[in-house]
This record gives C-alpha cells, sequence and structure tokens, in this order.
C-alpha cells in the first residue's frame, strides 16, 4: 500500500486523477489548486460545470487554505463530528477555482474516518478532492472493481482500500446566519443541530 500512496502523490502532484476509498464511496482525486486538473476531473465524471466538488482535508489547518472564514458553528460541528461524514459548506477563499465552487462562493470540506483516505491525505499534504466516483447521475463506485469497470484507464490509479459501505452519503450542512441542510446524510440532521 506504501507504492500505492507514492505513486498516487506523484500523480496528484503532475495533475493526475485518482480514485480512493472514503467512509461512504470511492472517489475521485484531484489537487484541487490545479485547475487543469479539475477541468479533466469534470471531463470524466460529465459533472456540470455549476455544481460544485467538495473537498477533503487531513486536518482542520488545511480548512485555511479552502475557507475565507469559519462560521462559530462550524467550529463546534468539527470538535463534535470530524473525522466523518459530515461535509461543511464554508465560505471560499477567492482564489479557488469556479469548478471546484461551482460559482456559488462557497466550499464543501470533510476530513475522512476512512484509514486509506486520511493516509493519502496526510502523505500528500493538501486538501483532495473526493466527488464520488461515478458518471453524474450514475450511482456511484463501492469497490475499486466498480472504479475500474466505470472508468478504465481514463483514471491514472485507483488506490484500492476494499470495499466501502455505500449507502447514504455524507450529510452536507450549510451556514446563512444559521446551520441549515442542504443534503441529508449518514448523521442525521437532527444531530447535528443538537450538537451546536
Amino acid at each position: 500500500m506504501t507504492e500505492d500512496y507514492t505513486e498516487a502523490v506523484r500523480l496528484l502532484q503532475q495533475g493526475g486523477l485518482i480514485a480512493f476509498p472514503t467512509e461512504t464511496y470511492y472517489g475521485l482525486g484531484v489537487d484541487p489548486f490545479n485547475q487543469q486538473a479539475l477541468q479533466r476531473l469534470f471531463r470524466v465524471k460529465q459533472r456540470r460545470t455549476d455544481k460544485a466538488v467538495l473537498v477533503l482535508v487531513a486536518d482542520r489547518l488545511q480548512v485555511q487554505q479552502l475557507a475565507e472564514s469559519e462560521p462559530a458553528p462550524f467550529t463546534r460541528l468539527m470538535d463534535a463530528f470530524w473525522p466523518g461524514p459530515l461535509t461543511l459548506v464554508f465560505p471560499a477563499r477567492s482564489t479557488l477555482s469556479t469548478l471546484l465552487t461551482g460559482g456559488t462562493g462557497t466550499v464543501g470540506i470533510r476530513q475522512s474516518p476512512e484509514i486509506t483516505a486520511a493516509c493519502l491525505l496526510q502523505k500528500f499534504a493538501g486538501p483532495i478532492t473526493a466527488t464520488s466516483a461515478n458518471r453524474s447521475g450514475a450511482l456511484p463506485a463501492t469497490t475499486a472493481a466498480e472504479v475500474e469497470d466505470i472508468f478504465g484507464s481514463e483514471v491514472d490509479l485507483i488506490v484500492d482500500g476494499g470495499a466501502t459501505p455505500g449507502g447514504q452519503g455524507s450529510t452536507l450542512v450549510g451556514y446563512d446566519g444559521k446551520v441549515f441542510c442542504i443534503r441529508p446524510g449518514r448523521i442525521p440532521f437532527a444531530t447535528v443541530q443538537n450538537s451546536i
């Protein structure tokens, strides 16, 4: 697995596209600060360019590379649920690509508890996109073999961390003066609200 991380990091640094497991599904990973890599990600996924892409971070410090500010309730939610299947939608730094933000001025971020994803993020030492490994509108892949079936050579490397649980994705939460649910997911929104 060490070799996989080394090759995965090299590919990400060179603008490559990889797939790797998260705590929900396999994700498609590129360097979120590389515009060409983002363009390739959208082409391969066949995703509309007005749909934002979420990003995984290794730790809370990396949030600062992506987010312009940190709403106070998000600090409490990170304390309670990270690493875990809670994606928080922060105000985005103005320097981020509009492909990453979908032109919304916001960026979805989470810290994954999945060991392969966590190790990859530590080795890369920067955020990595983790939009689900599927063509837009289709079911996401839960195994490396399914990623291979969907994308074949369109993905430079698949980091095989075994099967992922599938089912519900991460709970997606935004903030506009109060915390609100954008997409229900693994963590019930009532549980999120009770933790603020």
